[in-house]
């Protein structure tokens, strides 16, 4: 059980579970939303479990990668990326599911949400996995999957400022 991997394989859920609702644009409402819904809570608790137990550790021991010059700029652009995560999430509940609104603000967490996925595999994860140990990897994977089987119902996403998240866990 390594993080890294654990993280990807999300990414991967998070992927397949867009490409489901692309094909669904015939579907009834009822149905759209018992998938957004799904797809709504795996991204909140995985962006929740990074927060709390993937980017500390990544703060304490990466430096850099992917074109980021430190893991304190790798960890700020990734908590500034959930909070725009979060907020395209939130402006989905706006709209009624299956309305042109509705698909539009899909297709904003869609795009932000890859743009991050795209970034973290090539920064966060390259750099935790050439700075952490096996069993460091196996010890939060295991925790992760333990957090994420935890909050299967869903958590409320709360954004969180980048800088005071990178102060308070440095």
């Amino acid at each position: 059980m390594d993080i890294t991997d654990v993280i990807l394989h999300d990414h991967g859920e998070q992927r397949r579970m867009f490409a489901l609702l692309d094909q669904m644009h015939d579907s009834s409402a009822s149905d759209l939303e018992a998938v957004w819904s799904r797809l709504r809570i795996l991204l909140e608790v995985h962006a929740k479990a990074e927060e709390l137990l993937f980017y500390p550790e990544l703060l304490s021991l990466g430096e850099g990668a992917g074109g980021k010059d430190s893991p304190e700029d790798e960890t700020s652009d990734a908590i500034h990326d959930h909070n725009e995560i979060r907020d395209a999430i939130a402006a989905v509940g706006a709209h009624e599911a299956g309305s042109a609104q509705w698909w539009r603000a899909v297709a904003k967490v869609n795009e932000v949400n890859g743009d991050h996925m795209a970034e973290e595999e090539r920064e966060g994860l390259s750099d935790f996995r050439r700075h952490a140990s096996l069993d460091l990897r196996h010890a939060i994977g295991l925790g992760f999957c333990i957090f994420e089987a935890a909050h299967a119902g869903g958590i409320t996403g709360r954004d969180l400022d980048p800088d005071s998240y990178v102060r308070e866990h440095q």
